[in-house]
């Protein structure tokens, strides 16, 4: 084989395996694009994944110890469910209990959409318990 030959077949092979290991390693929303949620999702992993964890969008933020918590380590919603309401009190508030949240991070449809993504997907991965209410939540949709 001539020499340019097996420089073109080595890059051709070189560019193949990065991407394809930057594909294996990629994490990113995993709603489908016609979703309702999707812009949620996405509002989310760019705006709120630097301090909250959540799979779903490939969102890594909250601590995963005590001992290497920081004060910017948020709710991880994978396990945490929550409410529109609360979600939006929240984001206007900067977050509950003297959190160091910036106050309306994002506002307005961009923070409804937020809300109503957390709400339908936050908690999906907590163990299943019984509860005590009729409905088997405390949100009012």
């Amino acid at each position: 084989m001539a020499r340019p030959a097996q420089i073109a077949k080595l890059a051709v092979v070189g560019m193949l395996a990065a991407v394809a290991i930057s594909a294996c390693s990629s994490q990113g929303v995993k709603i489908a694009k016609s979703s309702p949620y999707r812009l949620g999702a996405e509002l989310f992993l760019t705006h709120c994944s630097g301090c909250h964890t959540m799979s779903l969008v490939g969102a890594e933020g909250s601590a995963t110890s005590v001992q290497g918590r920081l004060r910017t380590n948020a709710p991880n919603f994978d396990f945490r469910s929550e409410c529109v309401a609360t979600v939006l009190y929240a984001i206007r508030n900067g977050g509950f209990s003297g959190q160091i949240m910036p106050e309306n991070i994002v506002v307005g449809s961009d923070a409804q959409a937020i809300a109503e993504f957390l709400h339908r997907y936050a908690g999906y991965e907590a163990p299943k318990t019984p509860t005590l209410g009729p409905s088997g939540t405390s949100c009012k949709s």
